[in-house]
């Protein structure tokens, strides 16, 4: 048995006696979910467990981020993050714990809010790996950071927290590696990473187009700008398949459409938002060229009165897992998970986690872990109804079985940060 095997052993030994605790707070967090960039009372729980804990804390980078800093000697410094945030999405899960949870969004509108996402299950894990690690200081040395970071949802969390001077607070530690996770629809108790680019980069964009408005009973004087919406729909669908290499991978789906607001009225503008997913920067460029293209010779062909309008108003980079980083996280997840362990396939889901290695300069790995109970799971393959008969993330019936779920998150973030931290 290696020597970051034994340390996570040893280290792991009281994971019996926090998980009661741990599935409480898990509960606590389902219940009590917090938006985007609203996650004061999350970030409270989270400050004030790190510090009974015996860390170094630092709240409210970035906003609502708060930065944990364990010093164990000398030695390498690792990075763990969670993401923090819920979903606009009202739950329909039946559980005794779910949300019912209403706030304002952003831009003032009453919604529903649930951790559709399973951000409370890393914020958890994280939080149980923390303590754990304190208090098997024998163990280990270096120097462990845990991240708890915001709006991941909107793709500006990490960003937030960097412009903020993450970077300047951790100076004095010198990140060497940052790790991070995520629960999937996938047997619980299972993990999972690959090399190389595991989650795709999203941008989205939203496109005005202009007509010239008219009776409905009077087409001839108008230029409709609904027919030539759904005539850009239908050729977008030729940007993957026909534009993209068939071996490159690649997403385009338009997923909202406005126009007009009566059914005898032609209006004169019509709006679009659409998203993509992508592997490769050229890939990218290529596609958002090809977007441009069509648009405006769509436009052009309806004889449209103004140019189109083209906003990016979203943007996920690519998250592309460092290979010397993730090989050895792979070998320790071998050693401890056993058959449990998995390469995890490539994920057209998209995170911002990211953007926080590259600006600190530092390599990074991520991985999944599954959250569907394994007999479920195995029943809905047998019957051929994994799409139909598993949520997914975001779905409003997505909820992660509590355990293994989050004995396996603890494990994994424990595991993956011994590989550096153990003593030799």
């Amino acid at each position: 048995m290696s020597a970051s095997s034994n340390a996570a052993s040893g280290v792991l030994e009281k994971l019996s006696e926090v998980r009661a605790g741990l599935e409480d707070l898990y509960r606590d967090l389902h219940a009590n979910p917090e938006l985007s960039h609203q996650e004061h009372e999350t970030a409270k729980k989270v400050a004030d467990r790190l510090r009974v804990t015996g860390y170094e804390v630092f709240p409210g980078i970035g906003g609502t981020g708060v930065v944990g800093v364990l010093r164990n000697g000398d030695g390498p410094t690792v990075l763990l993050r969670a993401d923090m945030d819920a979903l606009p999405v009202k739950e329909a899960t039946g559980l005794p714990y779910a949300s019912a949870v209403r706030t304002a969004d952003g831009d003032g509108n009453d919604v529903p809010v649930m951790h559709a996402c399973g951000h409370d299950v890393h914020v958890t894990a994280l939080l149980g790996a923390a303590d754990l690690l304190r208090q098997g200081l024998p163990h280990w040395q270096g120097t462990l950071v845990a991240l708890f970071q915001p709006a991941e949802e909107t793709g500006d969390g990490a960003r937030t927290m960097v412009d903020d001077g993450l970077a300047d607070l951790l100076t004095d530690v010198d990140v060497d590696v940052a790790l991070a996770q995520h629960v999937l629809p996938a047997p619980a108790g299972h993990v999972g990473t690959r090399t190389g680019a595991v989650l795709s980069a999203a941008d989205s964009m939203r496109i005005t187009v202009y007509g010239r408005g008219a009776h409905g009973s009077m087409p001839q004087a108008a230029v409709d700008p609904v027919v030539l919406a759904a005539m850009i729909i239908v050729r977008l669908q030729t940007v993957v398949s026909r534009e993209t290499a068939p071996g490159e991978s690649a997403v385009l789906t338009v997923g909202s459409v406005h126009a007009g607001s009566k059914g005898n009225v032609i209006p004169d503008s019509a709006v679009l938002q659409l998203n993509m997913r992508t592997y490769d920067e050229g890939t990218r460029e290529e596609m958002l060229r090809a977007i441009r293209r069509i648009v405006t010779a769509e436009c052009q062909a309806s004889d449209s009165p103004r140019d189109p309008e083209f906003e990016l108003y979203e943007r996920f980079p690519l998250t592309d897992n460092d290979s010397e980083v993730t090989g050895r996280v792979a070998d320790a997840f071998g050693e401890f998970f056993g058959d449990r362990y998995r390469e995890m396939p490539q994920q057209t889901a998209s995170e911002d986690f990211s953007d926080i290695p590259n600006a600190l300069g530092v390599p990074y790995t991520y991985w999944g872990i599954g959250g569907i109970d394994p007999s479920t799971y195995q029943n809905a393959v047998q019957q051929g109804r994994v799409a139909q008969d598993i949520p997914v993330n975001h779905s409003p019936a997505f909820a992660p079985v509590v355990q293994p779920t989050l004995d396996t998150g603890v494990e994994a973030l424990v595991v993956a940060a011994l590989a550096w931290l153990a003593k030799d």
